[in-house]
């Protein structure tokens, strides 16, 4: 069941070495297959090279890497990064009971898209949620490219300008007000009665307003 897996957010295209715009296709970034099997050889070929054992029949066996269409706007990526980048194993609503020793949570089961129920001992709940802490040294996310910390905002500002892209910045006064015009919602809203906002007070908690 353990399930190492990386999501990669590519651009449809990039700088050259001589620093001009090279375009992927329109309807067209990358055949399926080639990609799977070029992430295994590079990936096979790590593992040689840093002299960790495997199975040679990993060479032979399709490896499965899926690719889908962009997004649709800036604040789509950060939806879809936020599912990922900024969350527990799993929220607290999906657990539903914990007695005996043992946790009963919720979970989906992506063959058939139903929400199923499971109860495992606590010490297996325990082993599963530590497999999503990130071992010392590893980071949740990595920026490559033109996206790259070293001179990112250089290489943006370049490719702005051979992709005559518009850019205007969004000024906002606080965090609530730039989450809202990104995603059309107020987050500073009070979840239980709908009405009151929510300001901060103590550096301990939250009042409603």
């Amino acid at each position: 069941m353990y399930h190492p897996h990386i999501h990669c957010i590519v651009t449809g295209g990039g700088l050259t070495q001589k620093n001009t715009w090279q375009s992927s296709r329109k309807k067209f970034f990358l055949p399926v297959k080639v990609l799977s099997r070029k992430f295994r050889g590079k990936f096979l070929s790590f593992l040689k090279q840093a002299g960790l054992p495997f199975d040679s029949s990993l060479h032979r066996s399709e490896w499965v890497v899926y690719c889908k269409p962009p997004f649709k706007n800036a604040s789509k990526v950060i939806e879809y990064l936020g599912r990922y980048t900024h969350r527990v194993a799993i929220s607290n609503h999906r657990i539903l009971a914990l007695k005996d020793g043992k946790v009963t949570f919720s979970w989906r089961d992506y063959r058939d898209s139903k929400k199923k129920t499971m109860t495992i001992t606590a010490t297996e709940f325990i082993r599963r949620f530590m497999l999503h802490i990130l071992p010392s040294g590893f980071r949740k996310i990595r920026h490559y490219g033109f996206l790259a910390s070293r001179n990112k905002s250089k290489k943006i500002s370049l490719c702005r300008n051979l992709t005559r892209t518009k850019f205007k910045a969004v000024i906002c006064a606080t965090v609530a007000e730039r989450l809202q015009k990104l995603f059309g919602m107020d987050f500073d809203l009070c979840p239980c009665c709908g009405i009151g906002h929510m300001v901060r007070g103590s550096p301990h908690f939250n009042t409603i307003a």
